[in-house]
This record gives structure tokens, C-alpha cells and sequence, in this order.
């Protein structure tokens, strides 16, 4: 279930906006691929780049849930309704998802304004601009962030991990083949006019070993506090305190705040694109 999911999610990933011209989005696209919208390309799976339906990826999601969760401690209803077991999870649950399709409409909105006023390789990149795209194009890009929502939460219940987590996993992996073919299609010197002598090849490829590396050891590295327990009698006899350990990691947050901040990078990014160049 969990593979069928998946390619399901990478089929989305090639399937265009529609009225757009591919062409000359791509066109438009390679002239910012070095900036925000790259980094966003990698955890969308390249759906930016083709500008597909699921080019919002699971963002709107993430930023919506890390929003409601910072807001349970400031906002006291929404610490007691934390506090109420399943029917409260159930309730803050339906506050993300609320959460998430406004701020999908808001980025989808600004990114069809964006294509509107935008071209290229002397092509606009919308067939026909007006209100009817922009209307198709937001409904289509929040229709996509919502089935991706409900896509991972099916994957968590049915099949293996959390499904939010293996859709971010399975965009950025995706990615990698093609990146490391460009890498070496720079070493050899195929990539047209860019080239790169081999021995930076190897030093980027050491470079990124010794990262993963590093990132891998910082993650699985904790530090345990000694917990000492006091003596204590037991009817005549006094037992020894006992000694256990308290395990803190040192990156106790995860990967969350920086897809947190990539996601809110995108609205003022796509909201600058909207104004004109």
C-alpha cells in the first residue's frame, strides 16, 4: 500500500498545471532554479519545476500543523481542548486542516498571479490569463496539497511510517539521481559551457559523505543525565539508591524548523513574483 501510495505521489509530480506552457515555465524557472524556489523544487520532488498540481507539495500542511501546535500554548481553549484525550486531537486536528486550506489558497493564489505576469523564452507562460485560470489554478494547486494531506494520513494508518514524513523522503530522494548525474556530467565536462576539473567532483562528493555523515552522528548522539534514586528501607532492611540514566538528544527538534521556514519562505517569495519581476 505504502508503494502504490508513493507512486501515486511521483505520477502527481509530472502532471502539469493546467494552462500553463511547460516550455516556457521551464524557461522562466532555470533563470531562479539557484535560489528559494531550487531548495523548494528538492522537497517538492521537482513538481515546482514542472509546476505539476502537487507543486505546493505537503508545505501548507507542515506550516499549518507547527502553527496550531505553537498556539495550543498561547491560546488557553486550545490547551484545554489538548487536554481532553481523543475528542480534543480530533478537534485540533480539524483546526489544521482549516489552517492548511488557507494558507494553500493564499500561496496558490500569488503563484497564479505570479505565472500571469511572468514569461518565458519570449512565450507568456499562461495560455490565457484572466480570473477563470486563476480560479482553476488555486483550486487545482489546494485540491492537490489536500489529497497529498489525505494521501500521508492514509499511509500512516494502513501502511508502514508516517505518511507525511515518507512524501517529503520519497520527493527529496528522487531528486538525487538526477542531481548526482549533473555533478558528474559537470567532472567530465558534457554539461555545455559549465564544466568543473574532476578533483572538486570528488571534493564535493567527499564533502556531502562527510555531511550525511556528521548530520547521521548529530542526530542518533544524546546525552544522558545520571538520575540517582535515594536509599530506602524495607522493613528492617536499607536498600542500596539506585542509578538510571535520562537520555536528552542534542537536536531535539528534528528536521522541523527548517521545512517550517522553507514553507513560510515560499509566500513572500511567490507574492514578490506576483508584483512583476
Amino acid at each position: 500500500f505504502t508503494l502504490g501510495a508513493l507512486i501515486v505521489y511521483r505520477l502527481g509530480t509530472y502532471i502539469p498545471l493546467p494552462g500553463i506552457n511547460p516550455d516556457a515555465f521551464a524557461a522562466q524557472f532555470q533563470s531562479q532554479t539557484g535560489g528559494l524556489l531550487g531548495t523548494l523544487n528538492i522537497f517538492a520532488g521537482g513538481a515546482v519545476e514542472r509546476m505539476a498540481i502537487f507543486a505546493l507539495n505537503i508545505m501548507p500542511y507542515i506550516s499549518a500543523s507547527i502553527i496550531v501546535q505553537l498556539m495550543t500554548s498561547v491560546i488557553p481553549s486550545l490547551e484545554a481542548l489538548k487536554k481532553e484525550g481523543e475528542q480534543g486531537r480530533r478537534q485540533i486536528n480539524q483546526y489544521t486542516r482549516y489552517l492548511t486550506v488557507f494558507l494553500a489558497t493564499l500561496q496558490g493564489y500569488f503563484i497564479a498571479v505570479s505565472l500571469q505576469a511572468n514569461s518565458g523564452g519570449g512565450l507568456p507562460i499562461v495560455a490565457e490569463p484572466g480570473p477563470f485560470f486563476l480560479i482553476t489554478a488555486v483550486i487545482t494547486l489546494v485540491g492537490g496539497v489536500m489529497f497529498l494531506m489525505w494521501l500521508g494520513e492514509q499511509i500512516t494508518a494502513r501502511g508502514i511510517g508516517n505518511g507525511i514524513s515518507l512524501i517529503i523522503f520519497a520527493g527529496i530522494v528522487a531528486e538525487l539521481p538526477r542531481a548526482a548525474a549533473g555533478l558528474l556530467a559537470l567532472g567530465r565536462g558534457t554539461a555545455g559551457a559549465q564544466s568543473l576539473p574532476f578533483s572538486i567532483v570528488i571534493l564535493v562528493i567527499v564533502g556531502a559523505m562527510a555531511l550525511i555523515t556528521f548530520v547521521v552522528f548529530m542526530e542518533r548522539s544524546q546525552r544522558r543525565i545520571v538520575v540517582q534514586y535515594p536509599r530506602r528501607q524495607v522493613g528492617m532492611r536499607m536498600t542500596q539508591g539506585e542509578k538510571s540514566h535520562l537520555p536528552l538528544k542534542i537536536n531535539t527538534s528534528g528536521v522541523i524548523p527548517p521545512i517550517f521556514a522553507s514553507s513560510l519562505l515560499l509566500l513572500p517569495a511567490t507574492a514578490a513574483g506576483a508584483v512583476g519581476p
